[in-house]
């Protein structure tokens, strides 16, 4: 069971929108030296939604490649349509990938019925361990803790990413798991209390611009230190909110441009952040220390 701080990693462009392989090397090289307990691969911060199946298949064969075994890699490969998150899939899973982490169908708005049936297909057809995601906000279908604690009977289903932000209803979860399922944050500002509930971990989108101290509130967290994790999100705290100022991963994107890490490009129909955010992301970044 991966525990700590998965990074939801962006998928660095070039300015003309094609990936940068430079760039994704040096991002994941960075966070196999900060301490980060696993890379999150083209998830929503990833913009998965705008790279064609061929480029989504070799960003995730590029980060097992690189990473060689030193960190696992969680690869994006949800869907809205049933056979195309299978396809995902297997061939994240033939890549080498130590997991996979599956969005609820957005659009299609499944009842809870067809979130169960759909995700019940991808377990018998792979055999890799799947992460379910439920993040409301992005795909109008909102996944019940009911329905988690059915599909976690199946084989593969080993955890789940709670992007609600609602504590209670993450407490609640992983009461009722009683461990059988590894529950993370998908939400950096409320995974602190997540993980100091009994939570595994934070699928971070901040860990992109403050990876050793996002590495070092989960080894806290998770020991149940809260002084000293609260004293981190403290200081993260701005960072978190500055981050979603337009929606992800505009701001984060932007971030590490500023930084001199990657290109500014990103795919339309997602566009540069507002010049009216900048100042405000970079006193986070300098109250963040990063």
């Amino acid at each position: 069971m991966i525990t700590g701080s998965i990074v939801a990693l962006v998928t660095p462009m070039s300015a003309d929108g094609s990936v940068d392989w430079e760039a994704l090397e040096r991002l994941l090289d960075i966070h196999l030296e900060a301490g980060t307990a696993a890379i999150g691969a083209v998830g929503t911060t990833g913009e998965s939604a705008t790279l064609n199946v061929s480029e989504h298949c070799d960003v995730i064969k590029f980060c097992v490649q690189h990473t060689a075994g030193r960190m696992p890699v969680v690869a994006g490969t949800g869907a809205n349509s049933t056979w195309e998150a299978i396809e995902l899939t297997k061939a994240a899973a033939d890549a080498g990938a130590a997991a996979c982490l599956l969005v609820t169908p957005y659009y299609n708005r499944p009842t809870q019925r067809g979130l169960y049936e759909h995700f019940k297909a991808i377990n018998d057809a792979v055999a890799v361990p799947q992460i379910l995601y439920n993040v409301p906000a992005r795909t109008a279908v909102d996944m019940s803790n009911d329905t988690v604690m059915r599909l976690a009977e199946l084989e593969h289903i080993v955890g789940i990413k709670d992007a609600t932000g609602d504590h209670a209803r993450a407490e609640d979860l992983i009461q009722r798991s009683g461990g059988s399922i590894a529950v993370y944050s998908g939400d950096d500002a409320t995974a602190m209390e997540l993980m100091l509930a009994g939570g595994n971990g934070n699928i971070s989108v901040t860990a992109n611009v403050a990876p050793a101290l996002m590495a070092q509130l989960c080894t806290q967290a998770l020991a149940g230190n809260r002084a000293e994790a609260e004293a981190i999100n403290e200081r993260l705290a701005p960072l978190n909110k500055a981050l979603f100022l337009e929606p992800n991963p505009i701001p984060v994107k932007w971030a590490l441009f500023h930084r001199g890490l990657i290109a500014q490009g990103i795919r339309l129909p997602l566009t540069t952040l507002d010049e009216r955010y900048h100042a405000q992301v970079i006193d986070a970044l300098d109250t963040a220390g990063v």
